[in-house]
């Protein structure tokens, strides 16, 4: 399991300084079913934006 997962998305609201993402669980789903071929296939189904 990654012990550090980087995220640039600064105005989420899991996202800390370092652009490290201090959620307790990711969601990654993609665009195409059950797999995917590339990152521009996927998403982060964790973001919810800062308030």
């Amino acid at each position: 399991m990654a012990k550090d997962v980087k995220c640039e998305v600064n105005n989420c609201k899991y996202w800390a300084e370092g652009n490290r993402c201090i959620a307790e669980n990711i969601y990654v789903v993609s665009h195409t079913g059950k797999s995917a071929s590339n990152v521009k296939e996927t998403d982060c189904q964790t973001f919810e934006p800062s308030v």
